[in-house]
């Protein structure tokens, strides 16, 4: 069964740090650029960050700075490091890869 699933959502308090996983089943990841985006409810789904089958990251600028994407092809496995959180940061977490394959998204909340 083809699948991707995010992980290491949770509630972290402003200014914390947070790393979502995105994990592949059911096939390989590295064929893939994959991206990540967040949604807000009520507001449209925002794209956050991708990379390249070959590693290579892009950030829009709205994203740079705080925020690192990276990816494991052995694990099957893209990252998100999510630094220096702010609340406005609270959102469901997605993964994409390619123009294909949706995971069912992590919650992330910034609050103290």
């Amino acid at each position: 069964q083809v699948q991707l699933v995010e992980s290491g959502g949770g509630l972290v308090q402003p200014g914390g740090s947070l790393r979502l996983s995105c994990a592949a089943s059911g096939f390989s990841l590295r064929y893939y650029a994959i991206g990540w985006f967040r949604q807000v409810p009520g507001k449209k789904r925002e794209g956050i960050s991708c990379i390249s089958r070959d590693g290579e990251p892009y950030y829009p600028d709205s994203m740079k700075g705080r925020f690192t994407i990276s990816r494991d092809n052995a694990k099957n496995t893209v990252y998100l490091q999510l630094n220096s959180l702010k609340p406005e940061d609270t959102a469901v977490y997605y993964c994409k890869a390619g123009t294909q394959y949706w995971g069912q998204g992590t919650q992330v909340t910034v609050s103290s």
